[in-house]
């Protein structure tokens, strides 16, 4: 067997082992390439003198050089393997923006801002800013939260009681399909508060998928499970709390990702058009002004705001379904 064993090696395929020692060097090389890539894109942003008078080009290169300082040190201690290419990247890019506009101004002013123009945003604007996002995130909490909650009691109703089910499914059936948007006037109309109007669409946006998925959950329990409760004394609610909805909750947490999402779409649409408060109202206020930097601060805001969501809903969902393996990850 040995003697097979060193055959095979002796006559493997140079280029496969040529493969296999090319990947660990360039393994090796790209987290010590993210820190330099920074550091030269400071170097452009200092050194290479602006088109025009753009604001906070020095802070944006001492950003930049202490970026390129944190990330060489993260490769002395190992810490930007899996990283390294999204960090040389994300260098790159920021590199090529400053060249192709606070440089060569190729892109027409004032609709494509500089990286130097967002840096000032945030410098100067923060106080908006932060007091934006505080209201949104009050304003999608009392909203997707209520939503979720009723959505999970109208599922469980659905899947559990066929009275329920009978009267309520012809209602979701007529109103659930209908996008919240368009209800936005009518929601205006009949409730004073718009604050209140638009934490009642933002349920019902975050109500429809999180029931019918809670629904489709329960209803696919295996009898055998509630039969076995049932032989050992188990009543309606113990059936509910602790084998139906259990045993749906990886269905109730796909609708809540997809709920979360359709009630940040519908917050932003909210405060666009109605509330006087929030990231929606900044970009609309940024947009009347044609103060587009601050337009696109607000879209940055938004989308870290978002993602920061999900990321501590998956956290949540990774710690009650610890059981599943390889499951999604975001």
């Amino acid at each position: 067997m040995s003697q097979h064993l060193a055959s095979s090696v002796r006559f493997a395929p140079s280029s496969s082992v040529t493969t296999v020692r090319r990947a660990f060097p360039l393994a090796q090389t790209l987290p010590w390439l993210a820190g330099p890539v920074w550091l030269v894109a400071a170097l452009v942003t200092w050194r290479i003198p602006d088109a025009d008078d753009f604001p906070a080009t020095n802070d944006l290169a001492v950003l930049f050089a202490a970026v390129g300082l944190v990330l060489l040190i993260a490769a002395a201690g190992r810490r930007l393997s899996t990283r390294a290419p999204w960090a040389i990247a994300l260098g790159v890019g920021f590199g090529l923006w400053e060249v192709a506009q606070a440089k060569l101004l190729w892109l027409p002013r004032p609709f494509f801002g500089t990286p130097q123009d967002l840096l000032d945003v945030f410098q100067s604007d923060w106080r908006k800013l932060g007091d934006s996002l505080l209201h949104s995130l009050a304003l999608l909490a009392t909203g997707y939260l209520g939503g979720a909650t009723l959505g999970i009691a109208v599922g469980a109703g659905l899947g559990r009681s066929p009275r329920f089910r009978y009267w309520v499914r012809p209602i979701m059936r007529l109103v659930g399909p209908l996008p919240p948007v368009a209800l936005l006037p009518l929601a205006f109309v009949l409730i004073p508060s718009s604050r209140v109007a638009g934490d009642a669409l933002m349920a019902l946006a975050a109500g429809f998928p999180v029931a019918v998925l809670t629904w489709s959950g329960i209803a696919a329990v295996d009898p055998a499970y509630y039969d076995v409760a049932r032989t050992m004394g188990a009543k309606q609610r113990f059936l509910l709390f602790h084998v139906a909805l259990p045993a749906a909750t990886p269905q109730i947490f796909v609708g809540l990702f997809m709920g979360l999402g359709a009630s940040f779409s519908m917050l932003v649409v909210a405060e666009m058009l109605g509330v006087k408060s929030g990231l929606g109202f900044y970009l609309q206020w940024a947009q009347g002004w044609a103060a587009y930097p601050n337009m696109y601060a607000a879209l940055l805001v938004m989308s870290l705001m978002c993602s920061a969501l999900m990321t501590v809903l998956f956290k949540l969902r990774d710690h009650l379904l610890n059981w599943q393996k390889d499951g999604l990850k975001w």
